[in-house]
Parts: C-alpha cells; structure tokens; sequence
C-alpha cells in the first residue's frame, strides 16, 4: 500500500485539509451570521420521505359534479329538480345530483331573502315556473330569516333496483 493518498498527497495532509476546510465553513457562517445582524442563521434539515404510496395529488379545478351528461343537458336536468324539490319540498333522486342540487336550491333560497328585483330575475330565469318563483320570494324570507346557508338537506336512501345507484333524498329544511 502506497503512503499517499489518492492525489499524491500523504493521507495525513489530507484529514488535515478536511478539518481545515470545516473549521473555515463554520468561521464563515458565524462571521455571516455576526454581518446580517438580527437576522438568525439558516440550517439546513433533512426531509424524511415516506414511500411514494403516500403522495396524493391535490384536485385542482374539478368544481362540480358533471353526472355523465353535456353541459346543455346538466343544466337543464339540475333546473328541473330545482323547481321540483322548490315546489314539494322533497325529492329522492341519485346521491350525486342531489349532492350538486343541494347548491342550486341554496342560491335560488338566498336569492329570494335577498327580494330585490335583480334577485327576482336571476331566479325566474332559473327556474321553470313563474308563479313558483312568486311563490318562494313571499314565503322564503320569514321561512329562512334565522338561517343563513343550509337550507336543504341531503339524506342517503339505499341503491336503487336495476343498476344499484346509490340513491339521495333532498329535502328542504
């Protein structure tokens, strides 16, 4: 075996030159450190990572529910159960429309213990029925005046025969 290290230097120089080279990291740190003032010194700490199994995406931009239909169907089938569920009170229908209903009757309810004319015509451009629309703008704001947000309620119903949907009941509260 050779008394040199691997670039010709004795091994001895060169655990030297490493020790030097630490003390200097540690001088300039502390001299940095003594310059910045107030501000406190930087360390670096190791992450610990988990197996990838456990990294999950975030969902970004999914917004609502589309129930396998085009944006012209959707929204003229969350239209009808509006009027619907706004007009009896109670409908049971698939546990994902009901869940993406129960955002729509919210705003028509809001929109009508808001009373303003405005109000009124976002909501009768909505909804299918005229007097309907009439109808909730009367009897929702003493209705709904101690609640705000919440005005409906979605209870799971079991799956339905045929190709086993899981089924909802929405109902007003």
């Amino acid at each position: 075996a050779s008394l040199h290290g691997r670039q010709g230097r004795p091994r001895a120089l060169t655990s030297a030159m490493v020790s030097l080279r630490s003390l200097l990291l540690v001088a300039s740190a502390v001299s940095a450190a003594a310059f910045m003032g107030h501000m406190p010194m930087r360390t670096t700490t190791s992450i610990a990572v988990s197996s990838p199994a456990s990294i999950t995406m975030i969902s970004h931009g999914k917004g609502f529910r589309k129930l396998n239909r085009p944006a012209d169907q959707r929204k003229a089938l969350l239209r009808g159960l509006t009027t619907e569920v706004i007009r009896n009170g109670k409908i049971t229908t698939t546990l994902a429309r009901a869940k993406e209903l129960r955002k729509r009757v919210d705003h028509m309810i809001t929109l009508a213990k808001d009373g303003s004319l405005h109000a009124r015509r976002q909501a009768l451009g909505y909804m299918y029925d005229k007097q309907l629309v009439h109808a909730l703008f009367e009897n929702a704001p003493e209705r709904y005046s101690d609640r705000n947000g919440g005005y409906t309620r979605v209870l799971k119903d079991g799956f339905r025969r045929g190709d086993n949907a899981e089924m909802g009941i929405i109902e007003l509260v």
